[in-house]
């Protein structure tokens, strides 16, 4: 009876073993190669599972608006009593261990699922009966990105879930009537909203535990995350308290994010006041990101960003809404403004963009980290994406804004161009009637 017994025992644990959970929305990067067990205790496979094909969109694409709602659900049984989840973006295409991942959302308990003190059957195809939700943040420069899910289980074995999904982030769609953007392409205005990545620099880093950095997590409790960002959810019960992590992890998680410390937030002013620079040089640049406003004039003409050449990177930055006090050492930095010419202006300098800017080479890419010698050159490459040298070494490849360009090349100025295609006019007839009617409205 009692070799039976075990060897139910035995069977019953691997049939659990295989029934892991998996991210099923957003959905992830190779699916078909992805298992659903934990992340190697060693750290082996982090970030994201590495594995042959482990970055294979196999058709995947996840489209995110800044502001939007976006679902979040899982496959599996084996929930472990729930746990603690984080939601983390980075812009790195293909991740490494040195990858920066931020937070932009946690759960502290009931995730992946909520009230189920043990497993939750035993099939790895079982949809989970919970689901769960994350807002895009505007701190989120548009372009590609990868996001991250993780999750360290309440009950069992000390582990940590990764799974990662490739991501573009969009700006906020705009309620504009086509009667408005018919009018505002007459106008042809020239408002651009400017990202630098400060804000992105400053969210919290993602938590990693259990993979052998040192950083561990205690067993029958949800995890509290140490830094868990502004966008917080509690899903445990009204027993169940949150616990801290044990060891080092502060330095743990520096160390797996590719950080030494976590980088100033932007600095922002009105529109009608002078820009000023960011109070410190992101660990990873990633130079300035211009999107065009949800509420704003559809753009038409060349915003030129010049960039001041010093050991900080000094990035403009445009805002609607009053800006936090900047701190002494931001103040003592200048920044050069944004130039908004008018549409003829802007046509003569952006023609002139050659000789005025310098621009050189042929606007390849650079693999990032490469040694680079002048401190501030831009590097626009192909016309639709970006990167910068700052810190002595070149960033990431960014991706332009939809609708906007640059010329190719590496140049101090980098000229951003929004493309406005004119839009096609169709013969209508009307009534006699109906142009009085109009006529009488605006009269």
């Amino acid at each position: 009876m009692l070799y039976t017994t075990t060897i139910a025992s035995v069977l019953g644990l691997a049939s659990v073993s295989s029934a892991h959970m998996i991210m099923n929305t957003p959905v992830p990067f190779g699916k078909s190669t992805l298992n659903n067990s934990p992340l190697a205790a060693d750290g082996s496979d982090f970030p994201c599972k590495q594995r042959t094909g482990v970055y294979s969109a196999e058709g995947a694409s996840n489209t995110m608006a800044i502001g939007s709602s976006q679902p979040l659900s899982f496959v599996g049984s084996a929930t472990h009593g729930g746990g603690s989840c984080q939601i983390s973006v980075t812009y790195d295409e293909n991740p490494t261990k040195s990858s920066s991942f931020k937070v932009i959302h946690s759960i502290e308990g009931g995730c992946p699922i909520k009230g189920v003190a043990g497993n939750n059957g035993d099939s790895a195809s079982a949809v989970d009966p919970d689901t769960y939700s994350f807002t895009i943040p505007s701190s989120l420069p548009t372009g590609t990105a990868v996001l991250a899910w993780t999750w360290f289980n309440k009950i069992g074995n000390r582990e940590m879930y990764m799974n990662c999904a490739p991501i573009t982030i969009t700006g906020a769609s705009s309620k504009r009537s086509e009667d408005d953007l018919d009018d505002l392409m007459t106008r042809n205005a020239t408002q651009f909203v400017e990202r630098d990545t400060a804000a992105f620099d400053a969210l919290p880093d993602m938590f990693v535990a259990n993979v052998g950095n040192g950083c561990g997590t205690v067993d029958s409790a949800d995890l509290k995350f140490p830094a868990p960002g502004d966008s917080l959810e509690l899903d445990g019960t009204a027993t169940a308290t949150p616990v801290a992590p044990t060891g080092s992890c502060a330095s743990a998680v520096a160390a797996a994010s590719g950080t030494a410390g976590a980088a100033a937030p932007a600095v922002t002013s009105e529109a009608s006041a002078a820009p000023v620079a960011a109070s410190s040089a992101p660990t990873v640049p990633g130079g300035v990101f211009a999107t065009v406003a949800s509420s704003a004039d559809v753009p038409s003409a060349a915003t030129s960003v010049p960039v001041a050449a010093s050991s900080v990177e000094a990035s403009p930055v445009v805002a609607s809404s009053p800006a936090t006090p900047a701190s002494a050492a931001a103040s003592s930095v200048e920044a050069s403004p944004v130039v908004a010419p008018s549409a003829a202006a802007s046509v003569a300098a952006s023609s002139a963009s050659p000789a005025s800017t310098g621009t050189i080479g042929t606007g390849s890419a650079i693999v990032a980290g490469t040694a680079c010698t002048t401190e501030g050159m831009w590097n626009c490459i192909g016309g639709s994406s970006f990167q910068q040298c700052a810190s002595g070494t070149w960033s990431v490849v960014q991706q332009l804004a939809a609708g906007t360009s640059c010329t190719s090349g590496q140049t101090m100025n980098i000229d951003i161009v929004a493309i406005v295609a004119p839009k096609p006019k169709r013969a209508i007839r009307f009534s006699a009637e109906h142009v009085r009617r109009h006529v009488q409205h605006f009269s």
